[in-house]
């Protein structure tokens, strides 16, 4: 059962959000049990997957990396929409971390069964 589902729906860059996010969603980790945290990344959310990326570049910190720490604390149920990633053109990127490839409607489904969904 999924009691806090993180949803990932922005860019990680230009603005904070994702960033926020991933701090809340390693701050519930504390008061949750891993098994039931699901992370979600889908529309431009996809984004933050990317392995290689290069903020400073556009004068940004790098937290991307960050999203590693999600092997570190056994968050295992990650997943990622699968027509986000056909839309970005992502379908055979390297990510920064394992991902289960799913499609929109099987998503939806899972977020449906969370107890609280948190959006960023």
């Amino acid at each position: 059962m999924i009691k806090l589902a993180f949803v990932f729906k922005t860019a990680p860059h230009g603005n904070a959000i994702s960033r926020e996010g991933l701090d809340a969603l390693l701050a519930a980790t504390a008061f949750c049990d891993e098994q039931e945290i699901a992370v979600f990344f889908l529309d431009d959310g996809v984004f933050n997957l990317i392995a290689n990326q290069q903020p400073e570049r556009i004068l940004q910190k790098d937290f991307i990396s960050t999203f590693k720490l999600l092997d570190l604390y056994d968050i295992e149920n990650r997943f990622v929409c699968q027509q986000s990633l056909q839309e970005n053109g992502l379908s055979q990127t390297e990510f920064i971390i394992n991902c289960e490839k799913i499609d929109r409607s099987l998503l939806v489904q899972k977020l449906k069964s969370a107890v609280q969904i948190l959006t960023f």
